[in-house]
């Protein structure tokens, strides 16, 4: 017979009250030191525009190659005026692009701004996913100084996911697109943004983008695939090309990639990663099945142009670090998949909540450093590759001894099933 403390009952009723409500905003006990929400309240807005001129690669033919106007949809989250009351709600759907929920955070609807001067971060889904996919990590770092931009990439959320080769084609061009969008805005959220000062995070096809925006041109294998873009219209994000030249971006600081797909297809050589001119920050589930962790291992290995580190999340699959936790709808079958809707947000060995904290963790110290020039973050990467090896060694006063070699923002024992490594520009 299982017997629960009071203590222990209470965190079961949270933990069950967190699915039941859909929180994005969960921070475990156990979290890093950089996982909770920072000074700031936060606010959050819903934009859309459009693109002109764009190829319309869904009605490309042997004859024409259409143009169109582009459409998106942003949510932007934000530092907002002190003394905004938290708390909001976001309306979408699961996976199976129809089962409506209703997901609950901090973020206070269309406050009005802090003010000030604050990066941008652009953070970009998978295929198929949403602008909430990664909610969490908007409204995270939103409260840490940051104006962070979450997109629909069109052709490619769960409401109108459509043929690869647009995912394949537009993925870099939408994140760009988002920057150029923020540089332009009017207003009181317009005057905050530093878009001079951007980094990108972006997850399994997002991640693909990122690489690619950051300097990281693709092959001409994955030009000619006959499943890929169609005409060779690909050659847009290729190595060695003044298009994928003119893609790249100054304004670019630094990239988060979470389990990054491209490199299991050879959408990449030695000669395309090389071209990787941004910091970038890898994570990655080391039994990742769908981007393959092997073949995100050489992404690591051969973007020797660049500084760079890998975050493995031992024994996770591709879910690892992104997604939100699966909503409570996703916990049951809604008939229109053949899988479970939660089996696209979950892993199978790892806590969701768990995953985003650390996430959330090294993203903000990534960003800070990168971003906001605060070398005190580097701390953070200094780390023993294998976090069980770290030694805790700490004076009766809790201050740390000589020999405590455990992870910088880890207590002991959290940081178990953790790998993490770094390799300079050049090697």
């Amino acid at each position: 017979m299982i017997k629960l403390t009071t203590a222990g009952l209470a965190l079961a009723i949270a933990a069950g009250s967190a699915m039941a409500e859909n929180r994005i905003d969960t921070i475990r006990p156990d979290a890093p030191a950089l996982s909770p929400y920072g000074a700031y309240p936060v606010g959050v807005r819903e934009m859309s525009f459009t693109v002109p001129g764009r190829i319309d690669i869904l009605n490309v033919t042997d004859d024409a190659t259409p143009e169109y106007d582009r459409p998106y949809t942003v949510e932007i989250w934000y530092p907002a005026a002190e003394g905004t009351e938290p708390g909001g709600t976001y309306d979408t759907v699961i996976r199976d692009g129809q089962t409506a929920t209703t997901l609950h955070g901090r973020a206070a609807r269309d406050a009005d701004p802090a003010e000030g001067s604050f990066p941008l971060i652009v953070i970009s889904h998978g295929y198929p996913g949403n602008r909430f996919l990664m909610s969490h990590l908007g409204e995270n770092l939103a409260s840490k100084g940051y104006v962070t931009v979450s997109l629909d990439h069109a052709d490619s959320t769960y409401s109108d996911q459509a043929a690869f080769g647009s995912t394949l084609y537009n993925r870099p061009w939408d994140q760009r697109a988002v920057i150029d969008f923020m540089a332009e805005l009017d207003g009181p959220l317009g005057a905050i943004t530093d878009t001079a000062t951007t980094g990108v995070i972006g997850y399994s096809m997002g991640g693909y983008g990122a690489l690619i925006f950051g300097g990281a041109g693709v092959t001409q294998q994955a030009v000619d695939y006959s499943w890929g873009t169609p005409k060779g219209l690909l050659s847009a994000n290729q190595a060695g090309t003044d298009s994928h030249e003119g893609l790249i971006d100054d304004r670019v600081k630094a990239i988060i990639a979470i389990g990054p797909w491209g490199k299991n297809y050879n959408f990449w050589d030695q000669t395309g990663l090389t071209g990787l001119r941004k910091p970038t920050l890898l994570m990655a589930g080391s039994v990742d099945d769908v981007s393959s962790y092997p073949a995100m291992r050489q992404i690591f290995e051969q973007a020797t142009g660049t500084d760079r580190h890998l975050l493995t999340f031992i024994g996770a699959n591709h879910n690892a670090a992104a997604p939100i936790p699966a909503p409570a709808e996703a916990w049951q079958d809604t008939g229109i998949l053949d899988f479970m809707p939660f089996d696209h947000y979950a892993d199978a060995v790892w806590d969701t909540v768990r995953m985003n904290n650390v996430t959330q963790h090294f993203a903000t110290a990534f960003m800070d450093l990168h971003l906001k020039g605060d070398d005190d973050m580097a701390r953070y990467f200094d780390l023993v590759e294998y976090a069980e090896e770290g030694q805790v060694s700490l004076n009766e006063e809790g201050s740390e001894k000589d020999d405590h070699s455990y992870w910088a923002g880890f207590d002991a024992r959290t940081a178990a099933g953790l790998r993490f490594e770094s390799r300079a520009k050049g090697e």
